[in-house]
Formats: structure tokens, C-alpha cells, sequence
């Protein structure tokens, strides 16, 4: 069997779907994980979310042995989190960092990504739809078809 693509997300996003509905839309989080399996046509996904640094920090740990691919969604540890930053260092596959909305439109205090210098790729501003986009090109860049 395939190798996991491991789809992580971080603080309240639990809450999607009635979080700030004007900036993260209505699609709930339970609805994006339905998405992602979508787009993967039957190739494993591992999809977590966790209001806690160190379950993360954990699951990448997981991922560096059992893996395909990351794609993260750190929420505000994307700012804030050097522990994350580190863990993604020591995964050998492709790692995309993933934002609901576009990051560089917002606040200043959200334009310095922790884990952006780390991440193969980076996709911000699609709204829920860049989780199908993501797992596509996980996809695609381990030689595989998601479609």
C-alpha cells in the first residue's frame, strides 16, 4: 500500500465553517477532510487537526517515518512556531504550506512564515479549494495521479 499523505492542521480550525466566515468561508473542516479524499482517488490521506504545538510537532515526527507527503495548515503557528519549523526540516518528501486565505493581503503581522522557507510549495488565497489543489500536487510531485 501507497505511503500516507499527511494533511495537518492547526489552531481553531476546528471552527471552520463559522470561524470568520467572511475571511474562511462555511465549509467546515469535516468537509474539506471529504474533499481531500476526493482528490485523492483512493490514495491514503492521514487528516489530523489540533489546537496543541507539540500534537503537531508529534505528527510530523510520524510522518518522517510512515509519509508521502505534508501538506500543513499551521494556522498561527505558521507565525509563531520555530518547534514546527524544525520537525517539517527533517521530513525528506514534499511539504506544502497551506492558508485558507491569502496571507500577504492580510495584517503585517502575518506576512512572516516560520514554516514557508522550509515548504516545497506554498498555497494561499484559494479558500478551501487549495486543499484539493494540494493534494493533486502532492500527487504529483511523489509521480503519481490523483484524478
Amino acid at each position: 500500500m501507497s505511503k500516507p499523505i499527511y494533511i495537518l492542521n492547526g489552531p481553531n480550525l476546528n471552527r471552520l465553517g463559522t470561524r470568520e466566515p467572511e475571511i474562511y468561508g462555511h465549509t467546515t473542516l469535516a468537509e474539506v477532510e471529504k474533499m481531500c479524499r476526493d482528490s485523492a482517488s483512493g490514495h491514503p490521506i492521514v487528516f489530523r487537526q489540533s489546537n496543541r504545538e507539540y500534537e503537531i510537532i508529534d505528527w510530523v515526527h510520524e510522518a518522517i517515518d510512515e509519509g508521502s507527503g505534508i501538506i500543513i495548515n499551521p494556522a498561527a503557528f505558521t507565525f509563531t512556531s520555530m518547534a514546527i519549523m524544525d520537525a517539517l526540516k527533517m521530513f525528506p518528501g514534499p511539504i506544502i504550506e497551506l492558508h485558507i486565505s491569502n496571507i500577504h493581503k492580510r495584517e503585517p503581522i502575518y506576512h512572516k512564515s516560520y514554516v514557508s522557507p522550509v515548504a516545497t510549495a506554498v498555497i494561499a488565497g484559494l479558500g478551501t479549494n487549495g486543499y484539493t489543489v494540494a493534494v493533486q500536487s502532492i500527487l504529483q510531485m511523489n509521480g503519481q495521479s490523483g484524478s
